[in-house]
Parts: C-alpha cells; structure tokens; sequence
C-alpha cells in the first residue's frame, strides 16, 4: 500500500449492495429503499416550485406582522397561581393603563409598560377592546375558574393587580386619567402660566387626589388659604416646596416601602402599624424629620432592630435609642453597626416601645426623610404616607434603579466623611441625610440628581446657579402629580381613531366627568356620525351593554365595556350562574373584536381582595397550507 500513489484516505469495496445483502435479509434491504425514495417529496416542476417559495413568503410576511405580548419578571411575578396567590407581588392598574397607551401610540406614549411587560409590532394592534367587571376579584376566578373557561382559554396572561378599589380610589379614574409628564407640564405653564390656570381653561387637564393612607383632607377654602401662607411662610433657605419631593404611592410600592393596601400586601404587612391613626395633608410647612435604625443578625434569620435616631430640622437629635431584638442575636454586625454585646448588655428597650413612642413623637402631618428608608420602615414593622429619600432624589449615576450611597453623597455634596472604619452611626446618617435634604430645597428640584438634569457631570449637579435651575424647573412643577389628562384625548390623536364607552346611565356618569370641556366631539350613541371622536352609550342593562357592545365594537379603535356587578348576584345560589354569565359575555366579546386586537378583561377587586387582568392579543387563526409531492 506504501508504494501505491493514491489520493484517497482509505480504499473502499464497489460492491457495496453484495456485502450487505450477503449479511441482511433481502425484504430489509427493500424496505429502507422504500423509504429513502418516499422520505423527501419531490416538486415535480419549477412552476409548482414558485409557487412554494411565494406561499412561503406570504407566511413569513405574515408573522413578521403579527403583534405579540411578553411578560418580564415583575408581570411574571404577578401572574395568578392558585397554589401561591398570597406570594405574588401584583401590578398596578396604571401598569395596565401603559400598556394601553403604548399600543395606541408606540414611543410616542407618555408612559411605557416596560416595567412588567414587552408588546412587539405595537402599530399591528387593530384596535383595543376591554371589558370592566366591577364587583369581582382575583379570588373568585382562582376558587371557580372551572366556571371561567373561556377567559381562562382565550386570554394567555392572568395576572392579579392592585386595583384602585383596595385604597379607596376609582377604577374609572385610574383607567381614563393619564398623569401628566414634565414635557406636557412645560408646555402648559408656557401656554397658561400656571397648571391651576391650565385646569380652568383647558378640559385636557384633570385634578387629582388620591392617598392609600386615612388622611383628612382638607375642604377646599382651607386648602387655598393653607397654600397661600406656605408659599408666604416659606423657610428662608427654601427655594420650593417641600412636598415635590415626597414619594408618590407608586413609587413607594416600587421602592418597596410598606403601604396599607388591601389584598396581597396586606398580608404580608399584617403586623405593621401606622405611625399615626390619622394623618393631616402634607404642605410646604410640614415638619421634616430624619431616621435611621441600626440592626443586627438574630436567631429568626432575619435583621432586627438594635438602635434609633430621629433628627428634626434643627439637626437636634429628639430621639436616640438602643432596643434590644425579641431573638438572640447571632451577628452584631459591628463593622456596619456599630453595634457590640456589652453596648447592649443592659438595654430593656423593645421594638414596641420604640413604635410606641415614635406615634407619640412624630406630628400628624410629619415628612420622613431617610437614605432608602424603606428598610428602616421594615425593621420597626411602621408605615408612614410622607417620605423623602435621598437614594432617589439625588442621583449620580445616571440610572434611576441604580442608587448612590449615602457615603458619597456625603462626601460629595456636603464635604463630609461618614460611615469610616469605626461602622455607621445612626444618629450622624440622619443628620446627613437631612443636611441632603436642606441642601436640595435651597437649590432645586433637579439638584444632584444626575436622571433629571440628564448629565452626569458632578461639577454641573453642585454648582448650577440658582437662576439657571429655577428657569431649568417652573416651580409650579410642585402641583404635577396632582393633574392629568384624558386617555380619549390619546386615543383620538391618530386620524381616523374613535373611541367607545358602553354602560348603566351610572356608570356613563362617571367616565363624563373626564370628558367635560374635552376639546373632542362627543356624541351619543343615536346621533354619532363618522366625524365624531368619543361615543357614549348608555345601556338598559349589563346584558344590554354586551349586546350593545358586541354590535358596534368593530368600528372603534378603542372600545370599553363597563358592567357592575351587585352583592345579591354573588350570593351562593347565583354565583355560579352569575359566573358563568360573565364567561360568555367575555366570549361575546372575543368573537366581536378584530383579529390582532389587544383584549383587556378586568375584575374591579373587592375591599379585602385585589382585583384581576386577563391580557391576549386575539390572532389569526388559518391552517397551515400542506405541501404535497
């Protein structure tokens, strides 16, 4: 073989077919034969061939233009499991609301979903359709949802929402009221001077007020007179006022601070109490005070609290404690406490006495302020409405989710160095975070915060001149979480798009108060025409407002089903009836709406239970065309 000049590897044998039939039986050899030659179908021309590649271009075209929703972890984590609803950490209705405007506007919208969840191809949306079921809950579709099959089928996201039910607040509200964005805020103290100006003259703009915490309210002349002395009797070194830095309920929850809602947080902050039983309406007088707890490590895995500091406006300490934890404590933490056995040896001081105290100390109308204060807030097991964080209120990377220590804002912004080898102290913390505080209110709202001003230059976020941010930031800006604006409004901006709203008399009552003054041409259902934007109907019943809805819900770009419904209907012998009634009205509905559109069904939640969205985009349903040889 050595001398032979051959260029292949290895020799093989020609007769292949007489080896094997010499090993295999004959029908063997038939049978693989069989199926190698019947195993790819064979085109039998080029003009069958063309017509393939285009079948299959028109498929590919086709998905390419199909709409489609994701989940991310914090939707995922909402979703409805009815071994572990009590562990998931709902979305908000205002989550839901984003992701309507998104699909009605794409980046245009004034709010994305992007928290909770992902919608692709958002201009393959053909319309959105929702359907409002006041009076159900997020336990009722897990206890029977056997009697739910056609939401359960239909909609691929069951997901459970805090809705506005469980605080107090509207669901019409929630749904229809956009809150304005600093951008639409710009423009309208350009165009009014003022957003109070704005509301009388432009029905665009909505007045809120909503709170999840038992605030008396003040009546409307005590408001005025209230806001008139706060702006006269503002502290010398305050440039604006101090409740444009409080935290919304939203971001609370975000920021995962404990808030008295009802449902699934409740649980889980069953042993928490309020710092007061009733609280006043924060203003720009309100009393400010700064806390920070000290923890350690104990026997129940978990960190409890070990000391206390509260400092007032003064930079007065008026409360410093140790508290002994109710377990053994297994790490002091020293290197980050402070904290040692022998400093705790004869402390008696418990965790109850602690809350105790701070209820009696602490005003009705008092503004906490603390670097990340949610985890101070966890450890002493309390609950408070007025919050200013200085880990998001001031800022230096950029990056809203990714916080600055306290530490280096310290050094920073005040010059000083805290928190060095000896551990934390809690009583120095709270000075500097209210030292932070004061510095941020003799200056402005975008000062040291790096995600408003948009630059990341820490020359420019500590000596901006006063003159620049005051034009920088109207300070009329205070008032802007308290306004909004219609979603209608958003709905009609692209030509052509109408909107619909079918309900009881009662129910159509309520969304009107949100298109008062709209400058929209709203009509109602008899004498709408094609150049009107907003169509109202009023319905004789639930089972007319299906009907109703079913017939005309084709021609709008945005349509919503409002239905309540009552105590007697969910009574043990109706509730099944009246359960299996929605799931057909929720079929209705599907089989009236349009391919690729965004199908929203809501349960308005009860007092003690929260509420629920099924979320689908309705698809296309056509067989896959068979290639045949």
């Amino acid at each position: 073989m050595a001398e032979e000049n051959c260029n292949r590897k290895r020799f093989y044998n020609t007769n292949l077919n007489d080896i094997y039939l010499e090993t295999h039986a004959k029908d063997d050899f038939d049978e693989l034969k069989l199926q190698r030659n019947t195993k790819i179908p064979k085109l039998s021309d080029s003009e069958e061939y063309a017509k393939l590649k285009q079948e299959l271009r028109k498929r590919k075209k086709r998905l390419q233009g199909i709409p489609r929703l994701t989940l991310k972890a914090v939707g995922e984590n909402a979703t409805l499991d009815c071994k572990k609803i009590g562990e998931k950490i709902p979305i908000f209705l205002s989550d839901v609301q984003h992701l309507l405007l998104y699909s009605l506007l794409g980046h245009h919208s004034p709010y994305l979903p992007t928290r909770w969840c992902q919608l692709e191809k958002y201009n393959k949306i053909s319309q959105i359709v929702i359907f409002v079921v006041e009076g159900l809950s997020a336990y009722h579709f897990v206890a029977y949802e056997s009697l739910f099959s056609n939401i359960a089928n239909n909609f691929k996201y069951h997901l459970e929402v805090v809705t506005p039910v469980v605080y107090g607040a509207s669901i019409t509200e929630e749904l229809v009221a956009v809150p304005i964005t600093g951008t639409q805020c710009d423009k309208l103290l350009r165009r009014y001077s003022s957003l109070e100006t704005a509301l009388q003259s432009s029905g665009n703009v909505i007045k809120l007020l909503k709170s999840a915490f038992p605030v008396q309210l003040l009546n409307t002349d005590e408001t005025v007179s209230i806001k008139q002395e706060s702006n006269k009797y503002l502290s010398s070194t305050d440039k604006f006022c101090r409740t444009k830095l409080l935290l919304s309920l939203w971001q609370m929850v975000e920021e995962n601070y404990p808030v008295p809602l009802k449902g699934t947080l409740a649980e889980r902050y069953g042993s928490y109490i309020l710092t007061k039983d009733v609280y006043e309406e924060a203003t720009a007088t309100s009393p400010m005070f700064s806390l920070d707890c000290e923890m350690c490590m104990t026997t129940s895995g978990n960190l409890e609290l070990t000391r206390i500091s509260v400092v007032d406006e003064s930079m007065n300490i008026i409360y410093d404690s140790l508290v002994k934890p109710v377990n053994a404590i297994t790490n002091y933490l020293t290197q980050y406490s402070g904290i040692t056995e022998e400093i705790l040896s004869d402390v008696t001081v418990t965790l109850h006495d602690v809350q105790q105290i701070l209820r009696k100390l602490l005003p009705p109308d008092a503004i906490l302020i603390g670097q990340s204060l949610n985890s101070d807030l966890h450890i002493l097991k309390m609950m408070h409405p007025y919050i200013i964080d200085t880990s998001v209120i001031f800022n230096l990377t950029g990056n809203r989710y990714r916080k600055t220590k306290l530490q280096v804002l310290a050094r920073e912004f005040l010059g000083e160095n805290i928190q060095n080898e000896a551990g934390h102290c809690s009583a120095e913390d709270s000075k500097a975070s209210m030292k932070l505080v004061k510095l941020k209110l003799a200056h402005s709202v975008d000062y040291g915060d790096a995600v408003l001003l948009g630059n990341r230059d820490m020359k420019l976020l500590k000596m901006k001149t006063e003159k620049e941010r005051l034009s920088w930031r109207a300070s009329q800006k205070a008032e802007i979480k308290n306004y909004a604006t219609s979603i209608f409004s958003h709905v009609t901006k692209n030509k052509g798009s109408t909107a619909a709203i079918i309900g009881s008399n009662e129910t159509i009552s309520e969304y009107s108060k949100y298109l008062q003054n709209l400058s929209l041409n709203i009509m109602d259902d008899e004498s709408f025409t094609k150049d009107d934007q907003v169509r109202l109907i009023i319905a004789d019943s639930d089972k007319h407002v299906i009907v109703r809805t079913s017939e005309i819900a084709i021609e709008h770009t945005f349509v919503l089903c409002h239905v309540k419904i009552k105590e007697e209907e969910l009574k043990d012998e109706q509730i099944e009836k009246t359960f299996r009634t929605i799931n057909k009205w929720s079929s209705t509905l599907w089989e009236h709406s349009a391919v690729n559109s965004l199908l929203c069904t809501i349960f308005g939640g009860q007092n003690v239970t929260n509420g629920a969205c099924f979320l689908s985009i309705k698809s296309e349903t056509s067989p896959d065309f068979v290639i045949q040889s």
